[in-house]
């Protein structure tokens, strides 16, 4: 092993300083660097095994991005209170780095290489993740791994001018951009240009607001024209990493074997054997996949046969040969499928390159979901369920990131029996989380504003059927499901997956592709977007890298299959419904002055449980910038409206008036009168004097006329200071009484309470007078169901709970 220099070297990227240092930090890595970006710090190293694993069939590349909670000034959350397993932002990251670095790799390396990226800190302003790219790259340069690198990234965001900004902050992304784009790409040693490699771009939850106002649209040529201005970018990167590995050295190389998938005579005799019978295969476009992968597999175990059984002089072991065998398999299985677009422009089910599989789309599967989406293309078939809580059921984010929630969330399942298969259920692995993030990125810019849609918004993706795409149909389906719901999105949202042949520098594009070619090709390019503009891409490719004008065609073909798409998508459901689904809950929103938040929680929050306990509602209270911001959540409609009422009664109360009659409740009793509750806040006096009595006898407290609980129609007769009111008894609007004063209903009255009969007394001589007071008697003794007041016992005679009342002299 060679020793390496210490050097740093920084380089200028648009306002953006990129710093490289190494030599200091992890001197028995492989390859070690620390990449800058303002405050924020990596520490990046590349490791190979010092053995190769010859029994593997495939290239065993690991990344793993560290999250360390200290680099932002955090203490992990849990129990352990220390870092456990990735964040899904971390897995999205290692997926950001894996997919550009993994095709500049010989495939026939069987050395285990780990990429690890750890973050010693963050600043909360530069994002990590480009970074990353970088400093892998930079890492793996100096380990002397085989690696036809450099490999560099930017970021780019468009601000609603059209310009392009690299590397921009959170706080730009957050507030000015309309378009994030994250591409990468390798230097090509032979022209000197930079090949494309990998793109993920997405439009910002701002974007439809930013267009609306007049921002530059991410349409397919303004985007394609980004994707020539990164190379200016991409190449300075690459320079840096170049400028970094001349100076500081490279450590001397080891032995690293390269295993070649197959001899040339297992390939010759596979194709001998089974050649003609794939061709047959693939050219039957009359079968599914399931019967298509059915003789396929048939053909595979005769082309194993055939091997050991003609080419048993190769040097190796039986598991080495058989191994060779299915890769060989493979290889012609390749050409054959590639081989009839290329030259005949026909795919395997008969397709031509642009066109579509058969669409459909419904809505309104599932009976209890608040809003459920079924969309198949060809054989690939997606059920997206949706399911709406309040704001705060939104996600809480614990990571180094500035992002602390998120209310729109999009869980994507591949579960196996989807392509008729079986496997363990042990959570989501790393694909998933990848497309679930994907599918919601192609979502956020249609999503309404939590200020007009009050919602946590949940979306389940569930595979049902795959053959290719199944992240695009996740897209359509949850457009789907969120107008099912009612959900007030600015419009629909489709996606396409696109695929590339390239044969001695022909390219073929591919329009909806399937399984195989996915396989079998050599680019997935995933484009997401309104009838409009673009909403999400993502590409990958096993080519060293593709050239921008294919992609700027490839974006095009694109908007062809979308546009189709979302007229199948209209078809179904034209608009979002104008109600929301009779399961959904109901969420109000509400603004109060911010004094009014105490008054409206109460003491130790007695008002806000009182009205939680009376209407079932769920109340939450923020103070949002000095203002009460309220939110009420139910399943009923109208518990949720007596709670906003109650509510506004409290933060704007109204002062009643004399002349105005409420329904109100008795909430006191003393010996000159009772008091009644005519409004939240307000409660008037009925004297002593008003209250009817019982055999002409003379009230001495006013409990013996009424009890707390009791309803009964008052009219304010006096308002002295504006609010002190004074009351007397009326009749009611039902009993044909008279009055011209308006009526009022106060408060709901509490469980036990009744309407107290206020119409007097007629004279002691009217014969009539006796049987009033006796079925006031009657109503006055019959109150079991309500408990004692305090101190008051109770009659053990008629086990019914009648209260002696106690004369007060």
């Amino acid at each position: 092993m060679g020793k390496l220099g210490t050097h740093e070297s920084s380089a200028k990227i648009g306002d953006v300083e990129i710093r490289f240092e190494t030599g200091k930090l992890a001197g028995q890595a492989g390859g070690a660097v620390v990449a800058y970006v303002g405050e924020t710090t990596l520490l990046v190293t590349s490791t190979a095994s010092s053995r190769p694993k010859e029994h593997l069939d495939f290239f065993p590349l690991t990344v793993d991005y560290e999250e360390k909670m200290y680099a932002a000034g955090k203490i992990p959350g849990g129990f352990f209170k220390r870092e456990g397993r990735a964040s899904e932002n971390a897995i999205l990251v290692c997926r950001l780095v894996d997919r550009p670095m993994r095709p500049t790799f010989d495939n026939g390396l069987r050395n285990e290489i780990q990429i690890l990226i750890t973050t010693l800190s963050a600043d909360q302003v530069n994002p990590p993740d480009v970074l990353a790219i970088n400093g892998a790259s930079m890492a793996t340069l100096l380990s002397g791994i085989p690696y036809d690198g450099p490999v560099a990234g930017v970021r780019m965001a468009m601000d609603r001018d059209g310009r392009w900004v690299p590397f921009p902050t959170f706080e730009f992304l957050d507030t000015q951009a309309v378009f994030d784009l994250v591409v990468a790409g390798r230097l090509n040693k032979e022209s000197g240009e930079i090949d494309i490699l990998m793109v993920e771009a997405e439009a910002t939850a701002n974007a439809v607001l930013h267009i609306d106002m007049g921002a530059t649209a991410p349409t397919e040529e303004v985007v394609g024209e980004a994707l020539q201005e990164c190379r200016s970018y991409l190449k300075a990167l690459c320079d840096l990493q170049l400028e970094v590995l001349d100076k500081a050295g490279q450590r001397e190389a080891s032995q690293y074997p390269l295993f070649p998938p197959y001899d040339q005579k297992v390939h010759d005799e596979v194709t001998n054997a089974v050649g003609d019978e794939l061709q047959a295969v693939f050219s039957d476009s009359s079968i599914d996949k399931a019967t298509r992968n059915e003789r396929v597999a048939g053909l595979r175990e005769k082309a194993i046969d055939a091997v050991f059984e003609n080419a048993g002089d190769v040097q190796v072991s039986d598991e080495q040969l058989e191994s060779q065998a299915k890769n060989a398999f493979r290889s012609v299985e390749k050409t054959t499928i590639r081989r009839r677009v290329v030259n005949d422009g026909v795919r395997i089910d008969g397709r031509g390159p642009e066109d579509i599989r058969e669409l459909s789309a419904e809505v309104g599967v599932l009976p209890r979901a608040h809003g459920s989406g079924l969309f198949r293309r060809g054989e690939t078939q997606v059920l997206n369920v949706l399911t709406l809580g309040m704001t705060r059921e939104a996600q809480r984010i614990d990571t180094i990131d500035p992002t602390t929630e998120k209310r729109y969330i999009h869980h994507y399942n591949f579960p196996p029996f989807s392509t008729g298969e079986t496997g363990f259920m042990r959570g989501p692995k790393r694909r998933e989380i990848g497309h679930g993030a994907l599918a919601e990125r192609a979502l956020i810019p249609v999503v309404p504003s939590v200020e007009d849609f009050p919602y946590t918004l949940r979306l389940v993706s569930e595979v049902l059927s795959s053959n290719g795409s199944t992240s695009m149909g996740s897209v359509c389906a949850s457009t789907l499901a969120l107008m099912d719901a009612g959900v007030p999105i600015s419009a629909p949202v489709g996606g396409i997956a696109m695929g590339l042949i390239a044969e001695d520098g022909k390219y073929t594009t591919l329009t909806d592709i399937l399984g195989a070619e996915d396989a079998f090709g050599d680019m997935d390019f995933k484009v997401a977007g309104t009838g409009d503009f673009i909403t999400a891409l993502q590409l990958d490719t096993k080519l060293s890298g593709i050239p921008s004008d294919v992609l700027a065609a490839a974006l095009n073909q694109a908007k062809e299959a979308r546009t189709e798409i979302l007229r199948a998508i209209t078809d179904c459901i034209a608009k979002p419904r104008a109600e929301m689904n009779p399961m959904a809950p109901r969420v109000l929103v509400e603004y109060i002055p911010g004094d009014k938040i105490g008054e409206v929680i109460g003491p130790k929050g007695k008002i806000i449980r009182e009205i939680t306990e009376e209407t079932g509602a769920e109340v939450n209270i923020d103070d949002v910038e000095g203002r009460g911001v309220v939110h009420i959540y139910s399943n009923d409609a109208h518990k949720a409206q007596m709670a906003l009422d109650r509510i506004r009664a409290i933060a704007n109360p109204v002062v009643p008036q004399p002349g105005e009659r409420y329904y109100g409740t008795v909430v006191k009793t003393a010996d000159f009168g009772a008091f009644v509750s005519l409004t939240p806040g307000s409660d008037g006096l009925l004297h002593i004097s008003k209250l009817p009595k019982t055999d002409g006898r003379r009230l001495n407290h006013a409990d013996e006329a009424v009890s707390v609980g009791d309803k009964m129609w008052v009219e304010v007769v006096e308002v002295k200071d504006g609010r002190k009111f004074s009351l007397a008894l009326v009749e009611g609007p039902d009993s044909g009484g008279g009055g011209e004063g308006s009526a009022h209903t106060a408060p709901a009255t509490p469980a036990g309470g009744r309407t107290v009969d206020i119409a007097p007394p007629p004279p002691r001589e009217d014969g009539t007078s006796r049987e009033r007071t006796r079925e006031r008697s009657d109503r006055r003794g019959d109150r079991g169901d309500r408990a004692p007041r305090s101190g008051a016992p109770e009659s053990e005679g008629d086990g019914e709970g009648i209260r002696r009342r106690r004369r007060r002299r």
